[in-house]
């Protein structure tokens, strides 16, 4: 099993003493999000990777060496300002955490994230590549992986239309982007990919993959995974994961987040987590229906 530590919140950032407590302790229980009385219970026994995704690796450093399983870090890092990503870390301190990471885990088990893209009259496809050339500069020799994505129409970015002002791209744009980006990333002997998109920008010296692959997690693992199926993304093709996050529970209040589209939500989330729980926000219920979750 490969456990995706998480890409419906921010576990790593605002609640890795949870996390930690459940490690320690063996196991943890998930709520399913479409039946909440449904609850898996994995047994860390059963994990053979930790993908930790995160904006914020620096709450779990300290423990990093406690963690008796392989583990690959992904580090989103991208360069909007507090009108775009209210309540993210600073982002200095980040890459000096990407680098500590990087001599702790090995670079190549570090991929950094810079997405989504999205153009507007603030954020030009200029700015982007500035942006780019400064993360590669500072990272050069601490990673070998980038990966890239653009914007897509969730329910929160509609609502923040207003704040986001996206304008769309055009072909040049991908063109001038793409150029752009594999030059930089050549350059401090990085690759850089797109996750999840119809436009590759292989033709731009893009390299073709997934941001978890199977090939990957067969060589961190020795195991063979199948697809990701579950995921509602027919560009898809990582290898398949099991999620322990809750929607609607992180605060770095990001305006184009698809895993966050109700701030009142949010607030009644967090008040519902404790760190002794078993699950991320609140307790298990009487009534919930247990399954031991193998795969």
């Amino acid at each position: 099993m490969i456990l995706n530590v998480s890409g419906r919140t921010d576990i790593v950032a605002f609640y890795t003493p949870w996390f930690i407590n459940r490690y320690k302790e063996g196991f943890v229980d998930v709520r399913n999000p479409i039946y909440p009385k449904l609850v898996s219970r994995i047994y860390f026994s059963d994990v053979d990777l930790i993908v930790f995704c995160t904006k914020n690796p620096h709450p779990i450093l300290p423990f990093l060496k406690e963690i008796n399983k392989p583990i690959l870090f992904q580090v989103t890092l991208t360069p909007y300002k507090k009108d775009i990503e209210p309540n993210v870390f600073n982002k200095k301190q980040v890459i000096e955490d990407i680098k500590e990471i990087s001599n702790l885990l090995g670079k190549e088990n570090v991929y950094v994230r810079y997405d989504p893209i999205f153009l507007s009259k603030k954020y030009s496809l200029e700015y982007h590549i500035k942006a780019f050339e400064k993360v590669c500069s500072e990272l050069d020799g601490y990673i070998t992986h980038i990966i890239v994505s653009f914007i897509d129409d969730y329910k929160n970015v509609r609502k923040n239309m207003n704040i986001l002002r996206i304008k769309n791209f055009t072909p040049n744009d991908f063109k001038t982007l793409g150029l752009s980006f594999s030059r930089i990333a050549h350059k401090h002997n990085m690759t850089v990919q797109t996750c999840s998109e119809y436009n590759t920008l292989e033709e731009y010296g893009f390299l073709v993959d997934d941001c978890v692959s199977r090939e990957l997690t067969k060589k961190l693992t020795g195991k063979s995974y199948p697809k990701w199926s579950s995921r509602n993304n027919k560009y898809c093709g990582c290898a398949k994961m099991v999620d322990i996050g809750t929607y609607n529970t992180c605060t770095h209040y990001c305006k184009y987040c698809y895993a966050n589209f109700d701030e009142d939500k949010i607030k009644n989330n967090i008040k519902k987590h404790h760190v002794d729980s078993t699950m991320l926000i609140g307790y298990l219920e009487s009534d919930d229906e247990i399954k031991i979750r193998r795969n």
